[in-house]
């Protein structure tokens, strides 16, 4: 495991300050804002804390509301909407300096049998690791854009991409852990892919771009010592807010989870 993949986890054992309220803290070289990605996996594990453990997500609504500092632990209050025969409601709120930065709604279910189908998995095959840059080998997660050499041309695209990641180490098989670290890198390319018909029209630098909103659907259990694949796709962007939604399937086609997400992308100069 290396660095950056033992700084997460340790940043997703949360200290319980009372039956239902939580401190979570940050990266100790995170500078400006902080990632969405992290608060929704911190808010998701202090839920799943308050929940039996019979149960597991199987789905969470989340609003950005403010920026999060790295500069200042965040309070995570979970309120216990619902216990219920099969499922489970929390309401989340991540607080700090007093103030909201993201709320959440999440749900949970025992395990049950039922019908199953589901989407093919895109036929595409995970790189080989000795071809991965040793850039990319510096963060919790290895990430490898399929057709990324296409993906860095300023010319439109078409507003889908698909991305290969696995954890950066092995992981302990906590089926809880695991689902938070999914949704820690869900939030990775989601946004950008509402950009991509939109290349040369802008610079990076010169828009205002943030997560607004984000839901996530768990079809089945998740073990992340594997490679995943995240198939995306924006079938709109208007109005300086753009749309996608993602398919992340297992390396052997399992569709595991999905999500939506809405982001800002206003054009600033």
């Amino acid at each position: 495991m290396n660095e950056p993949l033992e700084e997460l986890i340790n940043l997703l054992s949360l200290e319980q300050l009372d039956l239902n309220v939580f401190r979570a803290f940050h990266p100790e070289k995170r500078k400006g804002r902080l990632f969405g990605g992290q608060i929704m996996a911190q808010a998701l594990m202090a839920a799943s804390m308050t929940v039996p453990k019979d149960r597991s997500a199987h789905s969470l609504h989340g609003y950005f509301m403010r920026p999060g500092t790295p500069d200042t632990p965040a309070l995570i209050k979970v309120e216990r909407i619902r216990d219920g025969k099969s499922f489970t409601t929390r309401r989340i709120v991540v607080l700090q300096l007093g103030e909201a930065i993201f709320s959440m709604d999440a749900s949970f279910q025992k395990a049950e049998e039922g019908f199953e189908h589901q989407l093919t998995k895109p036929d595409l095959e995970p790189p080989a690791f000795e071809k991965i840059p040793e850039g990319l080998k510096q963060s919790p997660f290895i990430t490898w854009r399929h057709e990324f050499r296409r993906l860095q041309s300023e010319t439109p695209q078409p507003p889908e991409q698909f991305v290969w990641f696995k954890c950066n180490g092995a992981v302990p098989e906590d089926p809880v852990l695991n689902q938070c670290l999914l949704v820690y890198e869900s939030d990775t390319a989601l946004l950008g892919t509402s950009r991509l018909p939109h290349r040369g029209k802008f610079q990076r630098e010169k828009m205002q771009v943030a997560s607004l909103d984000h839901a996530m659907w768990f079809h089945r259990p998740i073990s992340f010592n594997q490679w995943f694949l995240y198939s995306i796709d924006s079938p709109s962007t208007s109005s300086a807010r753009g749309y996608t939604r993602g398919s992340i399937f297992t390396q052997t086609g399992l569709l595991v989870a999905s999500t939506a997400q809405e982001g800002l992308i206003r054009l600033v100069g």
